[in-house]
């Protein structure tokens, strides 16, 4: 078996019919350049023609694109039923992108030949062979997507394999076997592939999966056991509907477990910058439970497991999570232990007793009986456990605070007023806002801003607010989570009360003093 597997990536194409994606050029720029320093083999850039914004990729990528390792790839559709490609404006347009390499699709299943392209099986199968050789012609390295291709082989495998032959005698260098509707299971995959590659065993395979049945991982790995050298795929399993096979598991699968090689292996460890900084580039929250990349994929709550851990890393984790990039974690929660605890103080910078950490516990499983989340609030766990050490902030002491609302000619705004004592010195400080959580960040860093100018680097990015208690009405505890960034990380804070407000201030104010204390440590570290 052919040791090596050849990369195909498809999101800029594929990856862009998933729901709530829409890219610039620009974005689509950066995402090349993203996915050649990782190493994939080929880019597949769009569809030339289908809109402007595609045209003006290939053009911009012509002369402004520089790709080291992948090749740039144009996505078309074979010439239409009863013309010449020659004729074909939309081939032409394919031909007009200028790239080495062209992919072609073309139906591959009787039923859509019927009832999509209304044509017969001998002029689908022309269009086919007319296509690829005409691009052969024109000195283009040609792959051929053979789309629907598991549904056709299922309903007419002569056809099928007829049009694979159409595409490989006329040049194409890949026959790419597509699961568009993305229903078929492994052990379907494994018997078709391994039929296919045999009946046309001088051909060079590659699939294409879509995950309808949660399958495209599995799939593309069984293909290629069962022959195929090219996978196709987008970062983060991007697509349309449920997405495609995703590469940021398809890669570590093959190189890490079976022993394949697909990107160069020094850059495996890229994967996770790399699946973040796209998920960036698209605009949409990377899933934190994603397999390998995602930020709870080496994340580890459960007492037992964390216990272990302290003793063996590999006791829970599948792997070293540095291979591709991500690092190991450790939550806390009612389900933690002392082993929980003192992993999570010392990663913290501070130490605890065992009595100390077993203390943390206990406050921990208490405040979480009461609708505290500590797994998501890393910095309230901090001030805890540091607390229970007798550890106190000094930054400021609060006297009192008022927020109110008012609408003013039709436009709401809020108004909060904070009292703290800074250094000695008692401080009065009133803010507006958007709102009262806003109003309340503001008059608080107000306050402390001369005494500590180093607020203005921490930044609230996140806040969230959950009912707790919803059949108890207006009366109803409410838990609220808040997020708080600097230049060099992010953490969580958690408040609780039946006041909304109450549990904004505990919440809000826990994250500026984590923060603050932060930057205290480091001023500490760079002292002589």
């Amino acid at each position: 078996m052919n040791r090596t597997v050849e990369i195909y990536d498809t999101t800029l194409r594929d990856g862009t019919q998933q729901e709530g994606i829409s890219l610039t050029v620009r974005d689509k720029l950066k995402i090349c350049s993203l996915l050649d320093g990782l190493g994939v083999s080929y880019i597949e850039g769009g569809w030339p023609g289908a809109n402007p914004k595609e045209d003006e990729f290939f053009e911009r990528a012509r002369t402004e694109l520089r790709l080291d390792t992948a090749k740039l790839v144009a996505f078309g559709a074979t010439r239409k039923a009863g013309i010449t490609p020659q004729d074909d404006p939309q081939v032409q347009k394919l031909l007009s992108a200028e790239t080495a390499t062209v992919c072609l699709v073309g139906k591959t299943w009787d039923y859509h030949v019927e009832h999509a392209l209304r044509t017969s099986n001998d002029e689908a199968v022309a269009m086919i062979g007319d296509t690829v050789a005409f691009f052969r012609s024109q000195g283009r390295d040609v792959f051929f997507d053979a789309e629907h291709f598991f549904d056709g082989y299922r309903s007419n495998p002569g056809f099928a394999i007829a049009a694979l032959r159409a595409a490989r005698d006329a040049g194409a260098s890949r026959l790419v076997m597509c699961d568009t509707n993305g229903g078929f299971l492994s052990h379907e995959v494994e018997r078709i592939v391994g039929e296919v590659t045999e009946a046309i065993s001088d051909a060079t395979f590659g699939c294409h999966f879509h995950n309808d049945s949660g399958m495209a991982v599995g799939n593309s790995l069984t293909a290629v056991q069962a022959g195929v050298f090219q996978v196709q795929g987008c970062i983060n399993g991007y697509g349309e509907r449920t997405g495609n096979a995703d590469l940021c598991s398809v890669i570590p699968n093959l190189s890490l477990k079976m022993g394949f090689e697909t990107i160069p292996h020094d850059r495996i460890e890229r994967l996770t910058t790399v699946s973040h900084h796209v998920a960036e580039v698209v605009n949409l929250t990377l899933d934190p439970h994603l397999p390998y990349v995602g930020a709870s994929a080496f994340t580890h709550k459960a007492g037992l497991h964390t216990s272990a851990l302290a003793r063996r890393p590999d006791a829970y984790e599948h792997m070293d999570p540095s291979d591709i990039g991500n690092t190991t974690r450790v939550v806390v929660s009612e389900l933690a232990g002392r082993s929980t605890v003192l992993a999570r103080a010392k990663e913290s910078g501070f130490g605890l007793t065992s009595e100390q950490a077993q203390a943390v516990v206990d406050e921990i499983k208490e405040r979480e009986h009461r609708g505290y989340l500590f797994e998501a609030a890393g910095g309230s766990f901090e001030l805890l456990a540091r607390g229970i050490t007798g550890w106190t902030q000094d930054f400021f002491d609060l006297e009192s605070y008022r927020v109110f609302v008012e609408n003013r000619a039709g436009e709401v705004i809020a108004e909060a007023t904070v009292k703290v004592v800074v250094d000695g010195d008692r401080i009065v400080s009133t803010r507006e806002g958007d709102g009262p959580v806003a109003a309340m960040d503001e008059a608080l860093r107000a306050a402390l801003r001369n005494a500590h100018p180093e607020v203005d680097q921490i930044r609230l990015t996140d806040y969230r607010v959950r009912d707790l208690d919803s059949s108890d009405g207006t009366s109803a505890r409410v838990r609220v989570l808040t997020e708080h960034s600097d230049v060099d990380s992010t953490w969580g804070s958690v408040g609780v009360h039946t006041n909304i407000i109450d549990a904004s201030w505990t919440a809000v104010a826990d994250g500026l003093v984590v923060g603050l204390l932060r930057e205290q440590e480091r001023t500490e570290d760079r002292k002589p």
